[in-house]
């Protein structure tokens, strides 16, 4: 009996040993491109104030160039957390289905869970739709975008064949902000960008890129206007790693899931904008995203 006891014990102690090595000693925040580095960092501090006071270790944000850095941030394991678009959810999946794990999207203020493309073009351009559009300039967000290319790209290649011959040029901006500033200045003749579409154009709406285009005074939305909307496209999800402990995952899907509640300022921030709720998703939301990306990447 003695020999058992004994026996157990150590069992015990090399199991405590264990659970203490899958402890984390720090958390990492990926921000998908969108707008500039600072503006990323600096909307979404207080997201990592709160999730180092609550791990109790040290936590930072990582703004990478383009939505691959986040996408392959959490595929090698350097990031446990980001606010996936669906197409970029769905790379993640396709390339390795035991990466992540989705938590929670947002609802918007009429409890849809979706967002638009917006296609915009300046108000003197001439170009007030996007049969205007042709022959013009083009802008894209990023490859891995869901509503910054993904979608609009396939609508408007259903409707009007190959792009790049519909347009004069096609070009990838490097992100929403950039696509939205571009058009601004002339660099690109029409692009799109994401919204809720919910609420007033001239304020970015209620939720989105434009709103955090307005908000932060980058241009001034008066001067263009909508000029084309995809269907709806359902709102990517926030994902952790999956190989995180699972109090870890428990912890931040708490905070999260009551964040409207608890600090309505961090929720606009991380949000993008106004919203009702952060919602729980599943995995089988996103089957006709994933389907759509496998069907562009000839899978």
């Amino acid at each position: 009996m003695q020999k058992l006891l004994i026996a157990l014990a150590a069992t015990t102690a090399l199991t405590g040993t264990a659970m203490a090595q899958d402890a984390i000693t720090e958390f990492n925040i990926g921000i998908l491109g969108g707008e500039n580095a600072q503006d990323r960092l600096a909307s979404t501090e207080c997201l990592r104030v709160k999730t180092e006071e609550m791990l109790g270790v040290p936590v930072k944000l990582f703004t990478p160039a383009d939505y691959d850095g986040v996408i392959q941030g959490l595929l090698g394991g350097t990031l446990d957390f980001a606010w996936l678009g669906a197409s970029a959810y769905a790379k993640v999946y396709l390339t390795n289905p035991e990466a992540v794990d989705v938590m929670l999207t947002k609802q918007n203020i009429d409890d849809t869970t979706g967002y638009y493309a917006i296609g915009f073009a300046k108000i003197d351009s001439g170009i007030n739709s996007m049969d205007d559009a042709k022959g013009k300039t083009f802008a894209f967000a990023d490859p891995n975008s869901t509503s910054g290319y993904l979608v609009p790209g396939a609508e408007l290649t259903a409707k009007y064949g190959k792009l790049e011959e519909y347009f004069s040029e096609v070009k990838f901006s490097g992100g929403h902000e950039q696509s939205i500033v571009g058009v601004a200045n002339g660099d690109f003749d029409a692009g799109v960008s994401w919204a809720d579409g919910l609420g007033n154009w001239e304020d970015g709406y209620t939720s989105g890129a434009f709103r955090k285009a307005a908000d932060s005074g980058v241009v001034d939305l008066t001067t263009m206007k909508e000029i084309w909307r995809s269907a709806l496209i359902p709102e990517g999800p926030m994902v952790v790693r999956r190989a995180l402990p699972q109090d870890v995952k428990d912890k931040m899907y708490a905070m999260l899931d009551t964040m409207w509640a608890d600090d309505a300022e961090c929720a606009y921030n991380v949000a993008a904008g106004e919203a009702k709720d952060f919602v729980a998703i599943k995995h089988d939301d996103y089957l006709g995203i994933i389907a759509a990306r496998q069907l562009q990447e000839g899978q």
